[in-house]
């Protein structure tokens, strides 16, 4: 393992490096002191919009809020205040959003984190005063919850990942001034410091949908590269500690389906089977900030749907984000720019443990556990029938001034023979308040599973990122081996094996005055690839201008793409083929009305047909596609999601395929725990004779009853229906799936989950 043994080097020199070398730092910030206080702030202490006892006015006061958006650096147009303190259990902050119109704002009764479209106000914490992840809770007018971790930087995870989940309290109240919003955060809930005297950062915001506006306190410039190197410095808190932050949390899962079994003795058919499932989930917090989770036959039936995505005529896979609970906790420690652990490649694990923590500057994690998907469902003869794989990750930063940092990472997949081990190293420097660069390299080890030649290949990944109130540009460039393999990775274009190429983006913001219009950008996107031996793979310029309006926003684009097949990319191809398509693209989103929000693109042009009919090669074909989103609130309870996408291929043979997916989700809230849900979704490929795709439907109904105290603690009670256009016949006394035009049901189950967490 040459190259491995060679970037374990690397890593050591890139810290030796930069040690000395990082010197940016971000500017002084400033500091609020809050105080220790003997009993818990209600909404009735600030009764009248004002502090009104004793209790209330003890409390450290953040004020002169300073838009983002719309214009950025001016002051709010609406007054907030916020009340902050802490006892020895919990953190305390109290909203007070003042409001010239309160009929306008919009609050509605919503399941947990469903708040798109509300009024909001939000409090955010980086307890390590590190500047590179943080806590942040959000919460509506009637104390709807949101909450999500923030990260720095270019990975998968940087922003806002919102599948962390905590418990917390809330609480919210209209009034004829505005509305008040009420925080409880229990510090067991929390990671920091095992030292006396508390230094964290923090940000109060507010979002106010019928403005588009966005303000902050501390000012948060988008002319400045970074969200924690604006924040405030939080003081005041001493002698604290989590206690005894150890959660247990068993689940309970039973169903009743019934499914076509394309493997049933004489043919496929439909059965039904009983399914139970028990399983545990346990947390345990030592030193503040090590965190060790265990889970055995891990709770990961999947409750929520993941949103349609168009694969039809697709080259590369679909991401699609990871929902299952022993996963999303700490999932920043792992994320790098190039995804190397993608957890969905993880499919069926019987058992797993997850060890993540923070020692000063530097931060640990890893991860055990076995996949049995490998061998699930396989022939008595197969070879891989019953193998299970074994997994191992590991990860390690260390944090520099001015939020720098250096790390490394090791992944390893073994399966029978066979492995896959990746080793990455990589490092994010700031040059000041605008530019930044991310470097990484990785290298791959991969041994076949039955034996074969060892596969060796590494990966560099270079960007460098400018972030400014005007002129913003991203210059990322990727060079890949052919032998290049990351198994429990994800790679789409720019990071797939055997290619190398840069893709750039640059657009320019102007900010008119005294006009409607809030700012107009011109922008413009270059891509250039080549494989390893130097054959152009992939080109693309596209333009685009974006107009911003107060409740709107106007995107117009186009794309001239050249992309070229090879023999290993398509078969039956016996050179490199080139094929160029472009099309333009406009895009609306509107979001004046508070019960109507509404987002609708369309595009026009030619594309690549990947599924031409059978013994002919790919094609230019003509296309269009349209997308069409609603969100309508008719009354404070319900919500409704609806959905539509269609897309065409037109050769010059005749049609090649018309997609379409047509998705409506309704939600009904009795109370703030408990919920309706139901969930419609068809899909329909109407194939024609360029194509050898075959007529495919598909209808699915979902009913689901929900009642969550917490994230952790909830009952689900609920019945899915799939139908699609297939038909079983007798063919000399076996049974065989013919496609017809009718749809059947071909499965349904009803489902009952349980789970509650303890915390002893």
């Amino acid at each position: 393992m040459p190259v491995i043994r060679f970037l374990s080097g690397l890593f050591v020199c890139l810290l030796a490096l930069a040690l000395p070398a990082a010197t940016y730092a971000a500017d002084a910030a400033p500091t609020l002191s809050i105080p220790l206080l003997n009993q818990e702030p209600e909404l009735s202490d600030f009764a009248g919009m004002s502090p009104s006892t004793a209790l209330a006015r003890q409390m450290a006061k953040m004020e002169n809020f300073v838009q983002r958006e719309p214009t950025d650096g001016a002051p709010a147009s609406q007054r907030t205040e916020v009340y902050l303190g802490y006892d020895q259990r919990a953190l305390y902050a109290m909203f007070l959003a003042f409001d010239t119109d309160p009929s306008q704002i919009r609050a509605n009764l919503a399941s947990r984190e469903n708040i798109s479209g509300d009024d909001t106000v939000e409090l955010t914490i980086d307890t390590f005063n590190d500047q590179r992840t943080a806590y942040t809770f959000r919460v509506t007018p009637l104390g709807v919850q949101w909450d999500a971790r923030w990260t720095e930087g270019f990975s998968n995870r940087a922003g806002f990942d919102t599948t962390w989940e905590a418990v917390w309290d809330s609480d919210g109240e209209v009034n004829e001034q505005g509305y008040m919003v009420r925080i409880r955060v229990p510090l067991r809930g929390l990671r920091f410091p095992a030292v006396q005297d508390q230094v964290w950062r923090v940000q109060a915001s507010r979002q106010i949908p019928r403005l588009s506006e966005e303000s902050f306190w501390p000012p948060y410039s988008n002319s400045i590269d970074g969200r924690l190197n604006q924040t405030a410095l939080l003081t005041g808190i001493r002698n604290v500690e989590p206690g005894s932050n150890t959660q247990i949390i068993p689940f309970v899962f039973a169903r009743d389906v019934e499914a076509l079994d394309m493997r049933a003795p004489g043919g496929p058919l439909l059965a039904s089977d009983k399914e139970y499932d028990l399983g545990v989930d346990a947390k345990f917090v030592f030193k503040d900030s090590w965190v060790l989770d265990l889970t055995l036959n891990p709770d990961f039936s999947q409750v929520e749907s993941d949103e349609p995505q168009v694969t039809v005529n697709e080259r590369f896979e679909v991401q699609y984000p990871e929902r299952r609970p022993f996963f999303v906790e700490n999932a920043d420690f792992f994320a790098t720019d190039s995804i190397l652990l993608f957890t969905r490649r993880i499919v069926d694990p019987e058992m797993g443990l997850r060890f993540t923590g923070r020692s000063g500057p530097w931060g640990f994690g890893t991860m055990l556990m076995n996949d049995e998907a490998p061998g699930l469902n396989r022939a008595a003869t197969d070879p891989l029938r019953g193998e299970k794989a074994t997994i191992g990750v590991f990860r390690a930063y260390r944090d520099l001034q001015g939020q720098d940092r250096v790390g490394m990472m090791f992944t390893d997949r073994e399966l029978v023979d066979g492995y896959n081990r990746v080793l990455s190293t990589d490092g994010k420097f700031r040059f000041n308040e605008n530019w930044v660069t991310n470097l990484e390299f990785i290298a791959t080890d991969t041994e076949p599973t039955f034996g074969g030649a060892e596969l060796t290949g590494m990966q560099r990944n270079i960007r460098v990122d400018r972030v400014g109130r005007g002129y913003n540009t991203h210059f990322h460039f990727v060079d890949t081996d052919a032998d290049f393999r990351a198994q429990l990775g994800f790679q789409n274009r720019f990071f797939k094996s055997d290619i190398s190429g840069i893709h750039w983006r640059n657009d320019y913001q102007f900010y008119p005055e005294n006009s409607a219009l809030n700012n107009w950008a011109p922008g413009m996107m270059f891509v250039y690839q080549d494989d390893k031996d130097g054959t152009k793979v992939y080109s693309e310029v596209s333009p685009s201008v974006n107009w911003v309006y107060a409740t709107s926003r106007i995107t117009l684009g186009a794309q001239d793409i050249t992309e070229v097949l090879r023999p290993i990319d398509f078969p039956g191809l016996f050179r490199p083929e080139a094929y160029r398509y472009d099309n333009v693209n406009a895009r609306y989103r509107n979001t004046s009305l508070s019960t109507l929000t509404f987002d609708v693109s369309y595009r026009n042009g030619s594309a690549l047909n990947l599924v031409p009919r059978r013994g002919t090669l790919p094609s230019v074909t003509d296309t269009q596609r349209f997308d069409l989103s609603v969100l309508w609130r008719p009354i404070e309870r319900l919500r409704v999601d609806n959905s539509y996408v269609t897309t065409e291929l037109d050769g010059r043979g005749g049609k090649v395929f018309t997609n379409e997916i047509f998705r409506s989700s309704w939600n009904y809230q009795f109370t703030r725990e408990m919920s309706l849900r139901f969930i419609t979704q068809y899909e329909k490929t109407d194939a024609g004779p360029n194509t050898r795709l075959v007529d495919d439907k598909n209808l699915n109904f979902d009913i689901l009853l929900r009642y969550v105290i917490n994230p952790w603690s909830a009952l689900y009670v609920g019945y899915n229906s799939n139908q699609s256009n297939f038909d079983i016949i007798e063919v000399e006394d076996e049974r065989e799936v013919v496609v017809t035009n009718e749809l059947k049901k071909d499965g349904d189950q009803i489902f009952v989950k349980f789970s509650y967490m303890f915390q002893p």
